[in-house]
């Protein structure tokens, strides 16, 4: 009688240990959406393509991998849809627009409104003129600027409020010349603001290096002046920031988060995955492929950073009379 007890015992505790591990869901096994939102080939896609390429040739995700455009808002289109009904995972490229376009009135979404899950890397800022402008250096556009800041239109996409316009922000303050002074006219993607900068309907664009980098080694364009600390070796003739007279070293990044309400087994399966990704010799020839820096914070580091961040621009965009 006591063997059939303990047997009977032995066998409610596996059925119930079965059942238990079948309602868990397999995260690794999930197909898994990511959400660039930006029309193909700029930074976010960049990204989301990146990560879908090596997670899928190093095996770290067994579910199928698909990229998703949704283009519109300056992200928010995109980054509202993960906290919509779905199926396996869902996450999102995300970057300082997600902070900056609430704090502009442009939008409710903040940081809270998601699971952040990485931060990934950085990159730096260029400003650049067409080819035959007749502004010949930053220090000289600042110059101009100061004496008729109405005389030249500024482009950046895909919103106001992103770092591409916030590094030329910056730099200006220290150049005597407010935000508020100069006529910016807004594009979807760098595509389209390189366009109308070869057209004339622009002077002058500020976007991130490795979307620039196309159009200025078929010498469509010229860069002026670059956001790093010091020359960079892909264009080491273009100055920074500090040797044209303004001290400014600007990064602007990239990481992905997921939708509210993540659980605990979710965070800790990209904690891991990401971290294994960017190990990968497959992330470093990407970092070298579009000029960017490896800038990895996990879950937790990446909470911290955004809250970090979400006080600096909003002291930035306040100063900035943005």
């Amino acid at each position: 009688m006591k063997r059939k007890l303990l047997f009977l015992l032995f066998l409610m505790i596996s059925v119930f240990m079965g059942c238990s591990v079948k309602e868990k869901p397999n995260v690794a096994s999930e197909d898994v959406q990511i959400v660039a939102p930006s029309p193909a080939g700029g930074g976010w896609d960049r990204t989301a393509r990146a990560i879908k390429d090596i997670l899928t040739s190093q095996e770290l995700v067994n579910g199928n991998i698909s990229i998703v455009n949704k283009i519109g808002a300056g992200g928010e289109l995109g980054w509202k849809s993960i906290n919509q009904e779905r199926e396996g995972q869902v996450l999102a490229v995300n970057s300082s627009l997600l902070i900056t376009n609430q704090l502009l009135g442009r939008s409710q979404l903040t940081v809270k409104d998601f699971t952040p899950l990485a931060t990934l890397a950085t990159e730096w800022e260029v400003v650049l003129v067409s080819k035959d402008s007749d502004i010949s250096s930053a220090r000289a556009l600042m110059d101009h600027l100061r004496e008729a800041p109405h005389n030249y239109r500024f482009g950046v996409s895909p919103r106001l409020g992103n770092d591409d316009q916030l590094s030329f922000v910056l730099a200006g303050r220290q150049a005597g010349i407010e935000a508020e002074q100069l006529d910016y006219y807004v594009y979807e993607d760098s595509d389209q603001v390189v366009e109308a900068l070869l057209s004339h309907q622009v002077d002058v664009a500020a976007m991130s290096l490795s979307e620039a980098k196309k159009y200025y080694d078929s010498k469509q364009v010229r860069l002026l002046v670059v956001s790093s600390h010091q020359r960079v070796s892909e264009i080491p003739e273009v100055p920074t920031w500090k040797e044209e007279g303004i001290d400014l070293v600007f990064q602007h990044w990239r990481g992905v988060m997921g939708p509210a309400g993540m659980t605990e087994e979710e965070i800790q399966f990209w904690d891991e995955t990401f971290a294994q990704m960017v190990s990968t010799k497959e992330w470093k020839q990407t970092l070298k492929k579009y000029m960017w820096k490896d800038f990895y914070k996990n879950s937790k580091e990446t909470k911290k950073y955004l809250e970090e961040q979400s006080k600096m621009y909003e002291e930035l965009l306040g100063a900035s009379g943005q």
